[in-house]
């Protein structure tokens, strides 16, 4: 793995991040695959971990404007504790291609509502 590309994707992921508040998984995770040459799984792991700071940022800048719903942001935290605890166990128990046509099925359906919402709005 090349650090300046690391550190490119990095940057990249923050300011989509900070932009339109995605988590960065969908740029992490392809190119820390196609780019880096991880394994699916270690790309998705590391695409959790590599998050938490992003999180924490984006947070505090978010709730010095007010922007923060504390409550709501609990309950999802909570309970994506469970979500991430059997996601994991599912990648693990899936073969590499599996897992990596899963993800490519997750990522047009997203990009489908993504662009039927945008269809919409224009409208």
């Amino acid at each position: 793995m090349t650090y300046a590309a690391a550190v490119l994707l990095g940057i990249c992921a923050g300011v989509l991040a900070g932009l339109f508040g995605v988590g960065g998984g969908i740029l992490f995770v392809p190119t820390l695959v196609l780019v880096l040459g991880l394994t699916q799984v270690h790309a998705e792991a590391t695409s959790l971990l590599a998050i938490l700071p992003t999180v924490a940022a984006g947070t505090w800048r978010q709730q010095r404007y007010g922007h923060v719903r504390w409550r709501a942001a609990l309950v999802i935290g909570i309970a994506s504790v469970a979500g991430v605890e059997g996601g994991a166990q599912l990648a693990t128990s899936l073969s590499e291609g599996v897992l990596r046509r899963v993800f490519a099925v997750f990522m047009l359906v997203t990009a489908a509502q993504i662009a039927w919402q945008f269809g919409r709005r224009q409208r």
